[in-house]
């Protein structure tokens, strides 16, 4: 009888250590996974936000062109020589091709 009563009392300490690695497992997750996706999704809203006419692009659906006119949610990219399609901002990413083969 003196056996079970002490096997039915939980371990307080334990209790306290899985605590402390839930917490750090929360911690490390957002050290490593959460913060540098908004800190990529912050760049990525401020080049969208600082487009001109004659940045480089390429659209998420992988068109080249280049900026001829920026509206407010839009903008226009010549593609080829007076071939110009009409995009949505959200859908655009800088073009790195320029600095990959100065390389």
């Amino acid at each position: 009888m003196i056996f079970t009563l002490l096997q039915a009392q939980p371990q307080q300490g334990s209790n306290w250590t899985f605590l402390i690695m839930i917490v750090l497992i929360f911690v490390v997750m957002w050290l490593f996974m959460i913060r540098p996706q908004q800190k990529k999704q912050k760049e990525l809203d401020k080049f969208r936000n600082e487009l001109k006419k004659g940045d480089k692009v390429v659209t998420i659906g992988g068109i080249y062109g280049t900026i001829t006119e920026v509206k407010d949610k839009v903008v226009f990219i010549e593609v080829d020589n007076n071939v110009k399609i009409k995009v949505d901002k959200a859908s655009l990413v800088k073009d790195f091709s320029d600095a990959q083969q100065a390389q």
